[in-house]
Parts: structure tokens; sequence; C-alpha cells
């Protein structure tokens, strides 16, 4: 993130009943790898590589309606580059780290007792590879991303199917908060009646957590607003 985002004076509940985590820019560092697949995808559609500026904007949103929105793909030619990124970021999606720290307030919500749940708009199968291979999934209730046909893509549909997956567990979703860095995470889980606390660390802007419950700049600020 480029600019200092503004901490908000709103205090969160001191009690949560559980916790929904964003993955890309939450709680791993990606976009580099995100990044060279989408230029590694331009390249291969015949088009010209967007600046970092542009290709950074895509990293969060649902890849496939970016495709078509910002990039002006028709639908075909959407999913033939979305196959296109998926087969390259296949290849690169275990080399991204996990932002210091993070493991830490995971272990700390969980050994506290609050399910933990994953939604992410990155394709589940993907997401489940990545907590595997950086040995956080043993902290998550629930994961759910994106269904590889994109029918489930949206960041409230995501959080939706999160809220669901837990209540099916008896789970209590009722003082539920989310954990993400861009403006589609605090929309997406808006849409259920689930405030937001956003991370300074991630790739989002300083706008786009204007409607923040409020916004954490380290790890450790982040466990105190989640188990006090």
């Amino acid at each position: 993130m480029t600019l200092p985002l503004p901490t908000t004076t709103v205090a969160p509940p001191r009690e949560w009943s559980a916790v929904l985590f964003d993955l890309d820019g939450t709680i791993v560092d990606s976009a580099s790898e995100i990044m060279d697949s989408l230029a590694h995808m331009f390249s291969e559609m015949g088009l010209p590589v967007p600046d970092q500026e542009t290709l950074r904007s895509y990293v969060g949103p649902p890849l496939l309606d970016s495709l078509r929105m910002t990039a002006g793909f028709s639908d075909v030619d959407a999913w033939e580059a979305l196959n296109v990124y998926r087969d390259h970021y296949d290849d690169h999606l275990l080399h991204s780290p996990v932002f210091p720290g993070v493991e830490g307030v995971l272990q700390a919500v969980h050994a506290a007792g609050l399910p933990i749940a994953l939604a992410t708009s990155k394709p589940e199968s993907m997401a489940r590879a990545v907590l595997a291979h950086t040995g956080l999934e043993q902290y998550f209730t629930v994961v759910a991303g994106a269904s590889d046909d994109e029918e489930r893509s949206t960041k409230a549909d995501v959080v939706a199917e999160a809220l669901r997956r837990l209540d099916e567990l008896g789970s209590d979703t009722s003082d539920a908060v989310m954990v993400g860095d861009r403006g589609y995470d605090l929309l997406g889980a808006a849409a259920h009646g689930v405030p937001t606390i956003m991370v300074e660390w991630g790739y989002g802007s300083p706008a786009e957590a204007t409607d923040a419950l409020a916004v954490v700049h380290s790890a450790d600020q982040l466990r105190g607003l989640l188990i006090g």
C-alpha cells in the first residue's frame, strides 16, 4: 500500500463471535506472483502489458469481472484469459509469503476459541493449497472461496458461503467481523451486516477504508481488536 490509511476512532465491540479473513493482501503477500501471471496473460493474449499500478488494481476483486470491466474483454475472451492466467499462476501461488505477525494473530484467535473462516475471491482450490503450504489451514473452521466456474465469485457471495458453512457447523455468526485490505472486502461483508477491520499492509487505498470499522497498521493491533 503506497499511502498510510487513517486510523478510525470507532472502537469495535470487545467480543466477536466469529472472524472472517480475506487471503490476498491480508494473510499472504501475493501481489508479485499475481501481477507476474497477469503480465503473462496479457502477453499471451497478444495485448500490451499494463503498467504496474494497473496490474496491482487487479489484485483482490474477482478477476473475471475485472477482465470484462477493466480490460474490456468479451465474455469469451475473458474466460480464455482467465484460464491462461490460472495455468501460469497455479505454478507460482505457493511462492507467496505470509505477512509478518499474521500467523500469530490466527494462533491467538484460534486459541481464544473463536471460529475462523477464510472468505476469498481466489478459487477455493487454490486458497486451500496456499493454506496447506503455509501450515495455516489448522486454524480455519471453514474455507470459502470462489468456485472454479465463477458462479460464486463476488465477495458478497463468498462471505455468504463462509457464514452459511459456519452456521451449519453450529458456530455463532451473530457478531462476526471481517478482516480485509480492499474496499471489496468491506462491501461484501457489509452486504451481510458484517463490519470490517482493514489492514494497512495490504493492497487497498485510503479511500477504500472510509467505511471501515477500524484500520490497523500492525498484527499486534489487529490481535488486540479481535480478542482484546
